[in-house]
């Protein structure tokens, strides 16, 4: 997924959970990464990173 993509689809998942798109982008990830499904693993921290980006550095 090339960047454009993840930060499109980073903002998405903000615009549809908010606060907790972090946890959901993270939880996803983790969820592939169990399942032994690395590109899509990475691709969901990607999609973590940009959303952390988007939300500023004084927030948790």
């Amino acid at each position: 997924m090339q960047e454009s993509e993840i930060h499109d689809y980073a903002r998405q998942l903000l615009e549809a959970h908010g606060g907790k798109a972090v946890a959901e982008a993270a939880q996803k990830a983790a969820g592939f990464e169990r399942r032994g499904e690395p590109k899509q693993a990475e691709t969901w921290r990607r999609i973590e990173d940009a959303l952390k980006l988007m939300r500023g550095p004084h927030q948790t």
